[in-house]
Parts: C-alpha cells; sequence; structure tokens
C-alpha cells in the first residue's frame, strides 16, 4: 500500500483490529460515559416534542413552522453523521465526540436563551451538529473499547439508556413545563451535558495523535444535500401530497445528490465513504435487518397513540403511560440479550427476537376498539421484547464486521440507517393508515374521523400487518444469515482439522 492510499481500507489487515486490542481495565466507566450520550439525545428530543405546542404559542408561531425544531435537528444530525464518523476515523473518535457533546451543550444554552424563533432554529441546528458528532462515534468508541465476548452486553446497556431517555423525557417535559419556562426544556441539558463531557476529560482514555488523512469535502456536501432534501421531503410528504412541487423538488435534488456522491466515491481516493465496507455480506445483511426492524418499530409508535386516544378514549396521561410499556420492556430486555448473545452467539438470538418483532405487529393488528386492555399490554410487550432481542445483539453484528480501522464510519452508517429507517416508518405508517381509513369511508381522508372506530382498526390492521410483513422479510434475512454463519463456522472446523498439506 502506498503512502497516497494509506487511509483507504485494507480488509485483510484490519479484519481483526478490534478483537485483538486488550481490554480496558475502566472499560466500564468508559460505558456509562458513553450510555449517557444516547441517554441525553434521546431525552433531549422526546422533551421538545411535548413542548411544541408551548413553544407554537410563546412564540406565536404557527403549527406547522414551529414542527421545524423537531425537523431541522433530525435533518442536521442525520446528514452530517456520515462526515463525522470520517473525521473519527481521522483524527479521533474520543476527540470528535467529545467536540460533539461540547458543542451539544453550547446548542441547548442557545436555544434557552433564543429570543425568537429564527434565533432559536439556528441554536437547534448547532445542537444537532454536535448530536451528529455523539451519534457517529459512539458506537465505535464502544466496539473499541470491549472484547467481542463482552461486546453484545455493553452495546445492550446503551440500548437501555436509548430507551430510558425515550421514556422519561415526556414525564419530565411535562414536569418542567408545569413549574417553569419552556426554555428549560433546553437549558436542562446544559449541566448535564457539562458534567458528561467534564467527565470524558477525565476519564476517556487519550488517543495518540494520528496523522490526519485528507477530507472528501465535496462528497461530504453532496451527501449533506441527499439526505436533508429526502428527509425534507418524507416530513413533507403526507401534508402536501406526493405530486406537490416541494416534494418533488426535493426528492429530485436527493436523488441527483445521491448519484453524484455515489460517483465520486467510486473515483475519488481519499473518499468520505469506502463501499468496499459494503462487500462485507454480514455487515450488509445486518444493516438491512435493522432497517425492517426500525420501520416497523417507528410505524407502531406512530399509529398506537391515536389508536389509545382516538378508539379507546383514552385520556393524554393514560395514554402515555401505556406508550411507556414499549420502552420499559427494552430496557429490561436489552442488557439481557447483549449478555446471552456474548455467551451464546448473537444469530440465533436476532433470529428469534425479530419474529417475535413481527409477531407482536400481527397480534396488534387484530386489536379493534372492543379489545380487552390485557391484551393490548401483552402484544406490546411482545413486539417490545422481540425487538429488545434484536437490537443489542443485531448492533454488535454490525460493529463486528467493521474493521477496525473505520469504526467511526462504521458506527455512523449504523446510526444513519436508524434515523432512515424510522423516517420511512413514519411516511409509510400514514400512507397506510390514512388509505385504509379512506377505503373503509368511501372516500379520502388525511386525518382521524371522529365516530369510525371501525375505519380507524381497518387502518391500523392494514399497517400492522404491512409492518409486520417487513419485519418477518427482515427475518428471513437474519435466517439465511443464521445459516451462513453455521455454515462457515462448520469449514472453519472442518479446515482446521484436516491435516497440513506438505
Amino acid at each position: 500500500m502506498t503512502p497516497e492510499s494509506s487511509d483507504e481500507v485494507d480488509y485483510q489487515k484490519s479484519e481483526h483490529t478490534i478483537e485483538n486490542e486488550k481490554p480496558l481495565k475502566n472499560r466500564w466507566v468508559i460505558l456509562y460515559l458513553m450510555v449517557m450520550c444516547p441517554f441525553v439525545s434521546t431525552l433531549n428530543s422526546s422533551i421538545t416534542n411535548v413542548g411544541l405546542p408551548v413553544i407554537s404559542d410563546s412564540l406565536q408561531v404557527s403549527t406547522s413552522a414551529v414542527n421545524w425544531i423537531v425537523t431541522a435537528y433530525l435533518i442536521v444530525t442525520s446528514s452530517t453523521i456520515l462526515f463525522f464518523g470520517r473525521l473519527g476515523d481521522m483524527i479521533g473518535n474520543t476527540r470528535v465526540l467529545q467536540g460533539g457533546m461540547l458543542t451539544f451543550t453550547i446548542g441547548s444554552l442557545l436555544c434557552g436563551l433564543s429570543p425568537n424563533f429564527g434565533l432559536l432554529i439556528a441554536a437547534r441546528i448547532l445542537q444537532a451538529v454536535g448530536s451528529g458528532a455523539v451519534m457517529a462515534n459512539n458506537h465505535g468508541i464502544i466496539t473499541r473499547t470491549f472484547p467481542k465476548n463482552e461486546r453484545g452486553r455493553a452495546l445492550g446497556i446503551n440500548g437501555a439508556f436509548v430507551a430510558l431517555g425515550t421514556m422519561t423525557g415526556p414525564s419530565i417535559g411535562g414536569l418542567i413545563l408545569t413549574f417553569a419556562d419552556w426554555k428549560y426544556l433546553f437549558l436542562i441539558n446544559v449541566p448535564v451535558g457539562g458534567l458528561i463531557f467534564l467527565l470524558q476529560q477525565r476519564f476517556l482514555p487519550k488517543e495518540e495523535r494520528k496523522k490526519p488523512g485528507v477530507m472528501d469535502y465535496p462528497g461530504a456536501v453532496l451527501f449533506f444535500s441527499f439526505i436533508a432534501a429526502l428527509f425534507a421531503a418524507l416530513q413533507q410528504v403526507q401534508a402536501l401530497g406526493i405530486s406537490h412541487p416541494f416534494v418533488v423538488i426535493c426528492l429530485v435534488v436527493s436523488a441527483i445528490s445521491f448519484i453524484f456522491f455515489l460517483r465520486r466515491q467510486l473515483r475519488y481516493r481519499f473518499r468520505l465513504l469506502d463501499l468496499s465496507i459494503f462487500k462485507n455480506k454480514w455487515f450488509s445483511i445486518s444493516l438491512f435487518c435493522a432497517f425492517t426492524s426500525y420501520l416497523a418499530i417507528q410505524s407502531a409508535n406512530l399509529v398506537l397513540p391515536f389508536y389509545l386516544q382516538d378508539v379507546l378514549f383514552f385520556s393524554p396521561g393514560l395514554s402515555g403511560l401505556y406508550m411507556t410499556i414499549y420502552p420499559l420492556v427494552l430496557m429490561m430486555v436489552s442488557p439481557v440479550s447483549g449478555y446471552l448473545s456474548d455467551r451464546i452467539g448473537a444469530e440465533s438470538i436476532t433470529l428469534a427476537g425479530i419474529i417475535l418483532t413481527g409477531g407482536g405487529l400481527f397480534l396488534i393488528s387484530t386489536l379493534d376498539d372492543k379489545s380487552p386492555n390485557l391484551l393490548l399490554i401483552l402484544f406490546i410487550s411482545i413486539m417490545a421484547v422481540g425487538n429488545g432481542m434484536f437490537q443489542s445483539p443485531n448492533n454488535s453484528l454490525v460493529m463486528s464486521s467493521v474493521p477496525g480501522n473505520i469504526v467511526g464510519v462504521g458506527g455512523s452508517i449504523n446510526a444513519l440507517v436508524r434515523n432512515i429507517g424510522q423516517n420511512f416508518g413514519v411516511v409509510l405508517a400514514t400512507l397506510l393508515l390514512y388509505n385504509g381509513i379512506s377505503a373503509t369511508l368511501g372516500y379520502h381522508v388525511t386525518d382521524y374521523a371522529p365516530g369510525n372506530p371501525e375505519a380507524f382498526a381497518n387502518g391500523m390492521r392494514i399497517t400492522f400487518q404491512a409492518v409486520g410483513a417487513i419485519c418477518l422479510a427482515g427475518a428471513v434475512l437474519t435466517a439465511l444469515r443464521l445459516i451462513g454463519f453455521k455454515h462457515e463456522k462448520k469449514r472453519s472446523v472442518e479446515f482446521a482439522a484436516a491435516p497440513e498439506k506438505s
């Protein structure tokens, strides 16, 4: 390998880099500093969602405008995540993550001090840049810190804190809004983020100074355009329609940007994303399985609140309580499934998990306005147990398939797939739900039709059956992955037992 191409991926040399590193003595301290990053990020998202109506009234902006507080954050985080993953591999994952944590904290402070909507959006974008840097490097640091026989448990604990942030956000947000101004929804991140940053400075291992590679800035701009335009279209497609000029223009810009991005990555030596990473079939299959799972779960999270409040007539408080069933179960199952995957292997656990997830979705599709609440709790729990069994071991499989010198890029791709899956889940669920309601009523609707629980039940049934089928398609791929792993292991044993040829 020539010096000019030293930052390109060499799979033969780097395939086992992660497994050969000695585990650090303080790795569990490092883990808990790492899991606080996604906890703060998910907490921030769920807290902000609760406060949107209050912010809309306070700053005197429309409901559609205030949604850009969420949309801008999502777009910037997702479109910068690959850039920061590559940057982490160039100059150090820890350095980029710590810079991201500091940027996120400063952005939170500016959000809380913003006197108007324009400055709030600008501060929110800065906050999202920090979040992108953190999300891109979080999994990579955990992967490098833990040996293979402990990695599943570590990533399982990480998943539990993601669930914990999601679960506690609405209640903490409601408490803040009861006793304080909406600005404290953002200001609460400042002491928490500052403390995490200082502890990371103290306990995270110091990285050796790397010789910086060459950053593909044009590629980063093309990727940003691709993701930003795609997510903008997905966010507006239900409200405006697929044929609206804004949606069409965004989709065209996204497609063109993606084509030119791929063209550049195939031709440019110092590329942002070495596409040869996808030649590892286990990495690619694991990512696609993750995509199906995130799509299915996000669809369920979108539809269930409408079912609880508009069909079962639960109060918002009771609906929120029922919606905590999923993250609560996930928080308990994820560390256990990660631990078991370290002991007996991740492949069989992920297969059982994704089958349970799909089964739970199909069971939920049978519910209507007369279904017992106990069945609802049981079916949501089955879905949550399945997803808890799937996510942590699958994340371990994804990251273990990545060469040690590009875990930042691998982790950023893994996080990006989660965001894309969740966005497609929202669009697909909305499309299927309202088309199902419209088919029952005999006319087109884009919102819940009061007094027609049977129409909603039909739309919900179609939605959950469709995403359940997508989830089970992921189960087929997971089964093929399991068979492939067993076949490769058998061949390795046979090769090792064969007499050495002279």
